[in-house]
């Protein structure tokens, strides 16, 4: 187990790069499973939920290597049912993205319920929908423990007219991955079109499928029967980007950011913006396209509301209800898509801010407000990350726990890469 120690306050100074997204990573590494030739991944982050979804394709029998420093290359060929390791499935949220392609592939499958993030109930009603709606059966049982596990089957993978229950990125993917070697026409309706469903599409258009994105969240795919290996290469990681404008805005001094793709932010700068928060987008003859925050104070108060695509995403409300403790008023952040998602706000009032849990969707914050060190155990991956800007402007040593479980699932290195910036923060393995 490992601790993060922050003394505070730093200023952050310098070049930040930004890694390829994991969110996009994880469902195109489980997409290989639907294609028999090597297929190369570029971009791909070293992060935990990546290290683990590796592992789970080790265990079905697929040769999947590191060729360079974030280089996948993976051959599905010998994939496998018979030892798959389901003790890893429990510990991952993302393992949920093997059921459509392992469905497709073999037809029938056996797996125990996915573990995850702390983010309330993340039930599997929407993916069993859509399953079903492709015409799967699906049997549930539970052990003496309550734990439970589903058998599903499916004797024919045939084009169906496919509508979700509610926007659910993993669910779409599923979908998307069943639909892609159906016989016939799939229509899928009110899909999400987050980025990284955009870069799935992406992935498997380049290797033969014939999906398209219509108006109305919908996507039509003509199912085919048989896709080639390709070269891939990851999109960055807007979550990541956003961390660290918001780090970048609180304790930087000039930090440069290269790699983010700003039609990703769209919405994010917006709100930056309407904080009075000045940013400058450019372009570098060498590294590319930059964003830069600019010297900004008197933050005012704001209303934040997390949307699907292309609204404000669910994963920066946590970076941003820090920032509203240093905006001048009272602001609203409010995350209706999962329950319990503010559970980072009473870890950050015994840091100091003012703020209230108005239910388990709603918050309200006001500042500004001083904060100071103190020892928090992370509920999740991106409430980590935000606790480790909150530790850069806090005055003492903040501690964060529960490292490997959260932060170092959603961010590279993180603690490194920021000590490049000057962070100071040390890393204690117990």
């Amino acid at each position: 187990m490992s601790r993060l120690l922050i003394k505070g306050p730093k200023t952050l100074k310098g070049e930040f790069t930004i890694n390829g997204f994991k969110n996009a990573a994880t469902p195109i590494i489980a997409a290989t499973l639907l294609i028999e030739d090597d297929c190369i991944l570029d971009n791909v982050p070293r992060v935990g939920d990546v290290l683990k979804m590796a592992d789970l394709m080790k265990s079905l029998g697929v040769a999947i290597e590191w060729t360079d420093k974030n280089q996948l290359t993976i051959n599905t060929k010998s994939a496998t049912l018979k030892t798959l390791d389901e003790e890893l499935i429990k510990t991952m949220r993302s393992s949920v993205l093997f059921i459509g392609p392992l469905l497709a592939r073999f037809k029938k499958i056996t797996i125990p319920e996915p573990g995850g993030c702390l983010l309330g109930n993340r039930a599997l009603t929407t993916h069993f929908s859509i399953l079903e709606q492709f015409g799967a059966k699906i049997d549930e049982r539970s052990d003496k423990q309550g734990k439970r596990s589903f058998t599903i089957t499916l004797k024919e993978l045939k084009g169906a007219d496919i509508t979700l229950p509610e926007f659910s990125v993993t669910a779409t993917e599923n979908a998307i991955l069943l639909g892609a070697l159906a016989k016939g026409r799939t229509t899928i309706r009110l899909a999400a079109q987050e980025p990284h469903v955009q870069d799935l599409i992406k992935f498997l258009d380049a290797g033969g499928a014939r999906i398209r994105e219509k108006s109305g969240n919908r996507i039509v795919i003509d199912g085919v029967g048989r896709m080639r290996g390709i070269a891939h290469t990851i999109i960055p990681d807007m979550l990541e980007a956003g961390t660290l404008l918001v780090a970048s805005a609180l304790a930087g001094r000039g930090v440069i950011l290269y790699g983010a793709e700003p039609d990703h932010l769209s919405v994010v700068l917006l709100k930056l913006k309407e904080i009075g928060i000045k940013y400058e987008l450019g372009k570098d003859s060498k590294k590319g396209a930059f964003l830069k925050i600019l010297p900004s104070k008197d933050f005012l108060s704001f209303k934040l509301q997390a949307l699907p695509y292309p609204g404000f995403p669910t994963d920066l409300q946590e970076p941003f209800s820090l920032l509203a403790t240093q905006a001048k008023g009272a602001s609203l952040i409010h995350d209706p898509l999962f329950e319990d998602r503010m559970k980072h706000i009473p870890e950050l009032i015994k840091m100091g801010s003012r703020a209230i849990v108005c239910d388990p969707h709603r918050a309200i914050i006001v500042g500004p407000t001083p904060l100071h060190a103190y020892e928090i155990k992370s509920p999740n991956i991106r409430a980590g990350g935000m606790f480790v800007i909150a530790g850069l402007i806090a005055e003492g040593v903040t501690v964060i726990h529960n490292v490997e479980q959260t932060i170092d699932r959603g961010y590279e290195r993180f603690d490194e890469r920021l000590n490049e910036l000057g962070a100071g923060i040390q890393r204690i393995d117990d």
